[in-house]
């Protein structure tokens, strides 16, 4: 592992004393409360283990299972985080921090990321095995933190690890989700939802922070008041209030220099009972209204199929925007005085449109709770918020029902009209008033029954509006927000994606990073872009064959996890081809299930052709309430039930889907993935982050050229990645055209034959019927133009068959993918934040 070579110093900011406004200040000389120091690291781990262990869990070695083990190790560790905050505080308050709202945060496991952040991976190793504990155990223990979907909540945690590093003062809001998101099983390859019981047991690395708490209405009415020299003051009377209470997570930076915070928020009711009705013997009945609160922080995306579900999805934006922005406005109160000055001290990132309800809400509390004119609230929130933009898709964008909204959030209605209305007189007065020009800008959508536009909205209150690729950032300016980007061409900014090296190269393939400290030195461990010394090594054999020995390696330990949560057994010296992610049709998992299809009947047809050795590798979960995504998981699993016992094919394809994905097992699944599956429709993936931990990680890209697999071909080399299909100025135009669907289909015999055989029942002889409406959106609609990109893919996975067989070309392939993946950290990614955006130093 990677103890020998790190040190940990410590120095922080935001976790501990001056987390919530109105906490004491730092004293200064603090020091932490004396321990007995032996003067060994290794042992005075041990007993600050066997201590929480005894006074904590209250467990004797004896009766501990490994659950109580991994607790008592994070709530040791924990405390040398704290000391690290501690000691190297500085009593002055930061220049200027960062509030990153995210309504998830997909942190994963901790315990890796601690020990490894802070240099005590071996430490705690040793530690344990003296008490006779693993490690790998006690690491496995930990649930996963399911406090995301995807690769927005996987960003929001790898921004805060890679602000902790470079020591960029900063403190993320989210909801403390009592479930987070499901937990997937497969019951005959249909997707079935449970409850993620992550908190069942608490959470060891928390700090409850009750006297951060908050109160959040909604619903009520609007009264007025006169105010001198006929000035009007707006009043908000909710008719229901809930308590927002505060949670922090402490985010380590790398070597321990920084910590930051994670304040995660959990709905509490007013009262936690009505005492006389229950009394009165409905005993029910006095817990309902408590039951309906806490639902806000129940279940990460609740089902939106239903208004109650859509009103439940509102409420939990709300409630953790306004709390966040109370808690912040309060600490530069505190700190500051003058709310006039939050621009200069304050940062506000807005990460995709759930926040952006942030708008109205400042404006209300700069308004309402501290009096200031209008003017200079809006000069506020213009200048301290900022808003990142994830998505393209018309759905994703989101809008809500003004009727919903003026009912659950009566006065914030009544801003965004005068922020619209002012907006659009604006308009006028530039000579901009053509009623389709207007339409396109208001944030009210009348087309289509009043709706807010929530992107509109963000991009109006925010300074900065930022895509996450250039080809996405482009397609904003021409598409989604052509018409506001002609009326502020300065506004919408790139900054493409990274992910924390530290999580995702160091902690997730110490083998390959110790091979990369061996060969290129220490500094690879701290500068990302040290990574590039690499690229000298990859045409060395006696290199590449220690580099194919550590992916022998990897690929081993994940042959192992494919049996183990699937019962399938692969080979690992076959070519591990992976597509991990939610599952949606404009990632076109579909695509690549069709092509298996394809694949299995041409070795059908020829069984005695030397075909490639794959082991097709699936895993995500799909929205409860989306019907066609659950169906294609179901024909992924009933493909691979016939493929795999097919005896013509003899293990020359293996089709795998792996149930409940999650960090902890994408973990496993890229270290000893050869092959990286990127297919979406080019033009709809923003930017991608699994593109990125899959290529460092010396997996190659087969991919379209959409998001940031452009960036990702322009930094590895052309010849270091498989492209293939429309980009996405064709697919515009292809989709413009009539029945392309049709003729595409009718051009491919060998994508007519895998749908037919879909059709007639191929996978599913008991319901003949299962995938017809699969194959009739293909035959009829195909938004996503799978069959038109068939051929091509088709063809770039034969090419990709053969470029296997040659494996000197392959590793040196892998080995500059891994080099000049050094470009996409998230250190970089938020050293332009913090330059272009936000105005904070670094460091």
């Amino acid at each position: 592992m990677l103890n020998e070579i790190l040190g940990a110093t410590a120095r922080s900011e935001d976790i501990g004393t001056r987390t919530a406004a109105g906490d004491a200040p730092a004293r200064p000389g603090w020091t932490a409360p004396a321990k007995p120091a032996s003067g060994d690291p290794v042992a005075d781990l041990r007993e600050a283990i066997l201590a929480k262990l005894a006074y904590a869990i209250g467990k004797t070695p004896e009766t501990a299972r490994e659950r109580d083990w991994f607790a008592a190790t994070a709530l040791a560790l924990r405390d040398r985080i704290v000391d690290a905050c501690m000691d190297g505080r500085s009593t002055s308050i930061p220049n200027k921090r960062v509030y990153y709202l995210s309504l998830e945060f997909l942190i994963g496991r901790l315990l890796s990321d601690a020990m490894n952040n802070l240099g005590l991976v071996d430490t705690t190793r040793r530690a344990l095995r003296d008490l006779g504990i693993e490690l790998g155990d006690v690491e496995a223990a930990e649930p996963d933190a399911a406090l995301g979907n995807g690769g927005l909540g996987r960003l929001a945690a790898c921004f805060m690890e890679s602000m902790a590093s470079l020591s960029i003062p900063a403190i993320g809001y989210g909801i403390r989700y009592d479930h987070g998101l499901f937990k997937q099983s497969l019951e005959d390859g249909w997707q079935k939802e449970a409850p993620e019981t992550w908190l069942a047991e608490g959470n060891p690395w928390e700090f409850v922070r009750p006297e951060a708490t908050y109160t959040i209405g909604f619903g009520g009415h609007v009264t007025m008041s006169a105010i001198s020299d006929g000035v009007i003051r707006r009043h908000w009377h909710p008719a229901e209030t809930v308590r927002a209470v505060a949670h922090d997570v402490p985010v380590v930076g790398w070597r321990g220099k920084h910590v930051n915070t994670l304040r995660l928020w959990k709905a509490e009711a007013n009262s936690p009972l009505e005492l006389a009705q229950f009394n009165g013997g409905d005993h029910v009945g006095a817990v309902a209204a408590r039951s309906k609160v806490e639902a806000i922080s129940r279940v990460l995306y609740p089902s939106d199929s239903s208004e109650s579900g859509q009103e439940l999805r509102l409420r939990q934006e709300y409630f953790f925007t306004s709390a966040s922005l109370q808690d912040l406005v309060s600490r530069h109160v505190a700190e500051r005085g003058d709310l006039r000055s939050l621009p200069d001290h304050a940062a506000i990132q807005l990460n995709d449109t759930h926040p952006a309800i942030a708008v109205p809400e400042l404006m209300r509390i700069l308004l309402e709770d501290h009096g200031l004119a209008w003017e200079d609230a809006w000069h506020i929130t213009t200048h301290t918020l900022s808003y990142t933009n994830h998505t393209l898709l018309p759905e994703a964008l989101e809008t809500w029902p003004v009727e919903l909204m003026e009912r659950l959030l009566p006065r914030h209605m009544q801003i965004i009209y005068l922020i619209n209305w002012m907006h659009l007189e604006e308009q006028g007065r530039h000579g901009r008033a053509d009623a389709a020009q207007l339409a396109s800008v208001s944030l009210i959508d009348e087309a289509n029954g009043k709706r807010v536009r929530m992107g509109h909205l963000a991009f109006l209150g925010a300074r900065r509006v930022n895509g996450v690729s250039a080809l996405h950032t482009d397609l904003m300016r021409s598409t989604v927000f052509k018409d506001l980007h002609a009326l502020d061409t300065d506004k919408i900014v790139n900054k493409t994606n990274g992910i924390t090296f530290r999580r995702w190269f160091h902690n997730c393939n110490p083998e390959l990073t110790k091979l990369a400290v061996e060969v290129v030195g220490e500094r690879v461990l701290d500068d990302p872009e040290a990574l590039l010394g690499l690229a000298d090594y990859a045409a060395d054999s006696a290199f590449q064959a220690r580099y194919a020995a550590m992916r022998t390696s990897r690929k081993e330990a994940l042959a192992k996890v494919v049996a183990e949560n699937s019962g399938i057994v692969v080979d690992p010296s076959a070519l591990f081809d992976t597509q991990i992610k939610r599952i949606h049709e404009y990632k076109r998992q579909l695509l690549n299930v069709i092509e298996t299809v394809a694949l299995y009947q041409a070795i059908k047809a020829e069984p005695h052709k030397d075909w490639t050795p794959r082991v097709k590798i699936f895993g995500g979960k799909a929205a409860p309430s989306y019907v066609q995504a659950k169906l294609i998981i179901k024909l992924a699993c009933d493909v691979a039930k016939l493929v795999n016992s097919d005896p013509d094919i003899a293990g020359r394809l293996k089709v795998v889907f792996l149930p409940n994905y999650r960090v902890s097992l994408a973990e496993a699944i890229i270290p000893g993935s050869d092959l990286s599956e990127q297919i979406s429709t080019a033009g709809m993936e923003a930017s991608g982050t699994g593109n990125m931990k899959l290529a460092l990680n010396g997996a190659l890209t087969v991919g379209t050229l959409d998001g940031a697999n452009i960036e990702i071909r322009d930094h590895v080399g052309a010849d270091n990645i498989f492209i293939f299909g429309l980009d996405a100025a064709g697919v515009q135009k292809r989709a413009a055209e009539p029945d392309y669907a049709a003729r595409a289909i009718a051009a491919s015999p060998r994508l007519s034959a895998a749908l037919d055989f879909i059709e007639a029942g191929g996978f599913s002889p008991e319901e003949r019927g299962r995938f017809q409406p699969i194959v009739d959106d293909l035959r009829h609609n195909d938004r996503y133009l799978l069959t038109v990109d068939f051929d091509d893919y088709w063809r770039v996975q034969r090419e990709i068959d053969a470029a296997w067989i040659d494996k000197a070309s392959w590793w040196k392939k892998a080995i500059l993918n891994t080099a000049r993946m050094a470009w996409f950290s998230s250190d970089r990614s938020m050293r332009e934040y913090a330059d272009d955006i936000w105005r904070v130093k670094v460091g």
